[in-house]
């Protein structure tokens, strides 16, 4: 009888998304207990026609309270307002503070939570929820994100519990929100502390020797008052009988352009991250040091297409442009067009540059796009090359001999014997593993060399370890006056 009265109220709650609680299985828990003792006498008919009407009735008031106290189909006299930055870094907490104000008749009792999109997760995941007619509630919590990209907060979650208790309603509220993130710049911070304290080996970047000063010889030219003293060319002095300095110019700001590969060759993904999440971060990090040079900076992130050009300038504005356009590239499973993007950099990018780019190669075809495209710009711009390792494929090399030494440790054996041991402690698949991977590794050298022969600059880093790299190469461009 109680299922029969029971649906109609089912119904109901199913299409204002109210559920029933523990206390419910009470109640039918004390329906069944009578219903079992009518087999024994029927007098317990009445008493269960009773019990389940009186169920019926009070869970159907409950129902109605929770309804118009919680405002019916509309939520506006629930009120919820989100505190978030509107920036945020890769990994790193943000603070969210939600505030809700409750302008319905009835106490909220029950918990919320913020919004979470996809990549995120929260610290706490839910706030308990105790809020009297006409109060507003406070909640703080810190929401990481773990991939980079635009992301919308779009609503606010709350469960709110009726007057008995018996029916709770899941109520959604509209707080739209925007927050891009973007990677993590710390490293730019250490750096540059680094950099004030002259102790930037710690982070693998090391000083290379300037060839020559500061200023070049421009021309000789009459003095002035204004004039350096040192500056005085005496033995153009005594030749002219007149007082003759030497002039200087300034290095002139010099041009870098980025080209990001953000095909299928950087999809590759280890510990969380991509190829490009690496390459961006070490081209980021590139960028600043280069902007603190003096130098102008810009970048293009193309796949199939060219997806982001920023032109080249210098100034510290730039550095955001650069974070702006690249913060939301991700690597797509399409083959890159590589005709596409050096034609936008011939087309825009006339001026000799310092031209990088990161990408990887795993295949003939598109090694020899690779080197075809940056040779060709030996020419008219200084072409470098950043070629990112796979560590499983230098891992699946060297596995034979690690488990041999591993091998040989155990038993006591020598270093000399790790060839004779190979057969006994590795297995035919890791051999066979080992002999495809170390046959890519030599010819990926082949490539390597293929690139320095003809004229290109060329960086070989696993992508973890590529900043440090990618700058020393800058530093020793600047130094060596190749631009």
């Amino acid at each position: 009888m109680l299922v029969v009265l029971s649906l109609p109220l089912v119904v109901a709650a199913t299409q204002t998304r109210t559920f029933p609680t523990r206390w419910w299985i009470v109640l039918l828990a004390g329906s069944v207990c009578v219903s079992v003792l009518t087999v024994f006498s029927v007098a317990w008919l009445a008493v269960l026609a009773l019990l389940d009407g009186l169920i019926f009735i009070v869970t159907s008031i409950d129902f109605v309270l929770l309804w118009l106290g919680s405002g019916g189909s509309q939520h506006d006299n629930i009120e919820v307002e989100r505190e978030i930055a509107r920036t945020g870094s890769l990994r790193v907490p943000i603070e969210s503070k939600l505030t809700i104000r409750n302008r319905t008749s009835m106490r909220l009792i029950g918990e919320f939570r913020d919004d979470l999109p996809e990549h995120f997760t929260a610290q706490p995941e839910t706030h308990t929820l105790d809020l009297a007619p006409g109060l507003e509630a406070h909640a703080t919590g810190e929401l990481t994100a773990h991939r980079r990209g635009a992301f919308e907060l779009e609503h606010c979650y709350l469960r709110v519990e009726s007057p008995l208790r018996f029916w709770q309603r899941q109520i959604t509220v509209n707080v739209p929100n925007r927050i891009n993130v973007y990677p993590d710049m710390k490293q730019l911070s250490d750096y540059a502390m680094l950099a004030r304290t002259d102790r930037l080996s710690l982070i693998g970047v090391r000083r290379t020797r300037r060839i020559g000063q500061d200023s070049d010889f421009e021309r000789l030219r009459d003095y002035t008052r204004d004039d350096n003293y040192r500056h005085i060319d005496w033995r153009s002095t005594a030749r002219r009988n007149k007082l003759t300095v030497r002039q200087f110019q300034s290095d002139q700001s010099q041009r870098l352009i980025f080209m990001l590969d953000c095909g299928r060759m950087t999809t590759n993904e280890r510990d969380g991250y991509s190829l490009l999440d690496h390459a961006l971060n070490a081209a980021l990090m590139m960028a600043y040091v280069a902007l603190n040079q003096g130098d102008a900076v810009g970048m293009i992130c193309f796949s199939d297409r060219v997806h982001a050009y920023i032109p080249p300038r210098g100034g510290a504005s730039q550095m955001n442009r650069l974070l702006q356009a690249g913060f939301d590239q991700f690597p797509r499973m399409v083959e890159s067009r590589y005709d596409q993007a050096f034609l936008h950099l011939n087309q825009y990018c006339k001026r000799r540059s310092l031209v990088t780019m990161i990408t990887n190669v795993v295949d003939e075809v598109n090694s020899e796009v690779v080197v075809d495209y940056l040779s060709n710009l030996a020419g008219t711009h200084l072409p470098l090359g950043v070629l990112l390792r796979d560590r499983e494929m230098f891992d699946a090399a060297d596995a034979p001999m690690l488990a041999s030494l591993a091998a040989d440790s155990q038993n006591g054996q020598s270093a000399a014997s790790t060839l004779q041991a190979n057969e006994s402690t590795v297995d035919d698949f890791t051999l066979y593993r080992a002999a495809a991977a170390a046959d890519i590794l030599v010819w990926r050298e082949e490539v390597l060399r293929g690139l320095r022969h003809r004229g290109v600059l060329v960086v070989d880093a696993f992508p973890d370890e590529l900043t440090a790299p990618l700058v020393n190469q800058y530093l020793e461009v600047k130094a060596k006056h190749l631009l």
